[in-house]
């Protein structure tokens, strides 16, 4: 974590650990860190992260932001070096950073049933059996689970909604209805057509 260690003479030492984004330091508590000293304005200065570096801008106060005895408006600095703030003495102690990355437990689905018929439940739909795997996460989901995507050319993509890769039908899938149109177009051949060509 970034540090600043702040001696003000004949004060305690003032220990600044800096947050992300800006940091506002004056003798006022409406700061983000406020320092009770009487050289210091109400709103002194503000120091920014950056890059491992530590960028002090100073907010037009009344005795002024130093770095190397030089009054600044701005100035960078690195671990190990110091600036002042009116009377008081501000060290750079660390300008490390570390960004916690929350854990979040994602949950899972319960365990499937297995039928007396040997297929399975759905884990997240009760009652319904499963049709199909993943083929990358390898889940088992039901047919109400797969994501349908439809693609151009009218080819529909079956995907997995947990990880959007592609499921494979693990049992039969039910056999689409044809239309009696269809059908006839298969199974009845029409026997005039024969006919109209022998008379040709």
């Amino acid at each position: 974590m970034a540090r600043l260690i702040a001696k003000p003479d004949g004060f305690t030492e003032q220990v600044i650990e800096l947050k992300l984004g800006i940091n506002k330091l004056g003798r006022s508590p409406a700061n983000d860190f406020q320092i009770e000293h009487p050289t210091i304005s109400a709103r002194h200065c503000e120091i920014v992260l950056e890059n491992g570096e530590v960028v002090i801008s100073d907010l037009q106060s009344t005795n002024g932001t130093f770095f190397r005895g030089e009054p600044v408006t701005e100035a960078r600095l690195t671990a190990g070096q110091s600036f002042r703030l009116g009377d008081v003495e501000i060290m750079v102690e660390t300008t490390d950073f570390q960004v916690a990355i929350p854990k979040f437990d994602v949950p899972r689905p319960a365990p499937p049933v297995v039928l007396a018929t040997g297929g399975l439940i759905c884990p997240r739909h009760a009652g319904a059996e499963v049709t199909h795997r993943c083929t990358h996460c390898r889940e088992i989901m039901c047919d109400s689970c797969v994501t349908r995507l439809r693609r151009r050319g009218g080819k529909v993509l079956l995907l997995c909604p947990s990880c959007s890769h592609k499921v494979q039908p693990i049992v039969g899938e039910k056999k689409k209805k044809r239309s009696l149109l269809g059908f006839l177009q298969k199974t009845v051949k029409m026997p005039f057509l024969a006919a109209h060509k022998t008379e040709e």
